[in-house]
């Protein structure tokens, strides 16, 4: 085999001319969208839910220590993506710049880790979602069956299990809902969106600035607890673990490089709307996870509705903000699931336009919309949201977003080297320094995942791997150029 074809690079000025002709997505999207994209992602399952587990099985109120730990790694890969994104202002995210910059080999092997983090990532959501409803159904005496509002499997130390429960019907029903809104157009999600991160940011704050009279200090004591004698559960290799489980509420900035292509004046606004959305987001995640911790002992958190679980511990207190933190967590959630599914179907199109995947995925309507890759992204994403497990489902997101960040870190150092003339309108300081740092602490956390976890990463890679080289390299467009 020519392993010089594995490595074939496509044309940066090339591929932005493609991106701008024909039948294409629609540069509709401003430098607010883009913040407000970036906050939609990244503030919802992860803030409402994922703290509260995190806390609960892996870090105790040190989940703090690992939030800073993620968003270290989360400033430096965010760096090297603005670069990116800005030279390569297309839709396809890391799948692109792979493409652009190392070949299509990686390219397809990082794709094909988008696919798995963003359908993990959009189930976990849906998963969230779906907990929070219920919650607030059945405080007004309307109960979803058990056999409709579970998982239909369970994972833990002992293996995979039925539950008994037939689907989680309604973490499907929301997936269903929002790909049909984004069949009516990018644009019209935007504004959706935009208004629900008003709503949810407010949410927080407000819990934020009430819960923080009812801390007792006593709930942080240990801060750091004992590890206990299994690597993960607590100590520091707990604080390490809880921060890569907990990377999964960063995916957003990964989720709104995916829509360069869409961005007004990307060189510009692609910057802005990553560093911002990500600085925000990361005051956000450690002040509501520092109140939750001091008002709930860490070890009670491990619910589906963690938030709300410290509001109902105020003695009554605060009993008025509930409906409205249970209300904001679903809008919340609603606005990531938004943006997950959105990127997903841009991940489907940009490799489909490559022809890697079936060129059906690339079909675009008048509206702008890639019709039939958002159609295929909600159908899988909604029979994984029923089948799986939160916990399992995060986890997996986790892996391959820290599998994407380093390998963007990576790409920063490799065409500073192999194409130093390249025009970037925003250019990472301090390389290789900024890149090497943020793919170490990526690694890092990976290597703190469960066994089971990166052996779930292996197998996905090689499924991705066997269909390349059955389909992928035969029908690449540019190997037929």
């Amino acid at each position: 085999m020519n392993l010089q074809r594995l490595f074939a690079r496509k044309d940066i000025k090339k591929l932005i001319e493609e991106a701008g002709t024909g039948n294409t997505l629609k540069r509709t999207l401003t430098t607010t969208n883009l913040v407000a994209l970036g906050i939609g992602a990244i503030v919802g399952t992860g803030i409402f839910v994922i703290t509260g587990q995190a806390a609960a099985e892996y870090a105790g109120p040190a989940l703090t220590i690992s939030f800073v730990i993620s968003a270290l790694a989360c400033v430096f890969a965010g760096l090297c993506y603005a670069e990116l994104a800005a030279m390569i202002p297309v839709s396809g995210s890391v799948y692109s710049y792979s493409y652009a910059t190392i070949g299509e080999f990686i390219a397809w092997f990082i794709g094909w880790d988008l696919i798995l983090e963003y359908m993990f990532a959009c189930s976990t959501v849906a998963v969230g979602w779906s907990g929070y409803m219920n919650n607030l159904l059945a405080s007004i005496g309307f109960i979803i069956p058990p056999h409709l509002a579970q998982s239909t499997l369970e994972h833990t130390k002992d293996g995979w299990f039925f539950t008994g429960s037939i689907i989680n019907f309604p973490a499907m029903f929301i997936i269903a809902i929002l790909t049909t809104f984004h069949l009516l157009g990018t644009k019209n999600s935007a504004k959706l969106n935009n208004i629900m991160v008003v709503v949810k940011v407010a949410v927080v704050l407000l819990f934020i600035g009430f819960g923080l009279s009812y801390i007792d200090t006593t709930n942080w004591i240990p801060y750091i607890p004992e590890n206990t004698g299994e690597f993960g559960h607590f100590g520091w290799s707990g604080i390490f673990r809880g921060a890569a489980v907990v990377f999964f509420a960063y995916i957003g900035f990964d989720a709104l490089s995916t829509t360069a292509q869409e961005a007004i004046n990307p060189q510009k606004t692609m910057p802005r709307g990553i560093l911002i959305s990500l600085a925000i987001c990361v005051v956000l995640y450690i002040a509501v996870t520092a109140i939750m911790t001091g008002i709930v002992p860490y070890y009670e958190l491990g619910v589906d509705a963690p938030v709300a679980l410290a509001i109902d511990r105020t003695d009554g207190a605060l009993s008025w903000i509930s409906p409205l933190i249970k209300l904001g967590a679903i809008v919340g959630m609603t606005s990531v699931l938004l943006v997950m599914l959105l990127g997903q179907a841009r991940i489907y199109y940009a490799i489909s336009r490559d022809h890697l995947l079936p060129s059906f995925l690339c079909k675009v309507t008048k509206k702008g919309v890639p019709r039939n890759a958002q159609i295929i992204a909600g159908v899988i994403s909604g029979l994984v949201a029923g089948i799986f497990p939160l916990h399992s489902l995060a986890e997996m997101v986790s892996v391959g977003t820290l599998l994407a960040f380093a390998i963007v870190c990576f790409a920063i150092i490799f065409l500073r080297k192999a194409q130093p003339d390249l025009q970037r309108p925003f250019k990472v300081p301090l390389v290789p320094f900024i890149p090497i740092m943020g793919a170490t602490i990526c690694l890092i956390q990976i290597a703190a995942l469960p066994m089971t976890t990166i052996l779930r990463l292996v197998g996905w890679a090689a499924i991705g791997i066997i269909i390349y080289f059955i389909y992928g390299i035969k029908n690449s467009k540019l190997n037929k150029i």
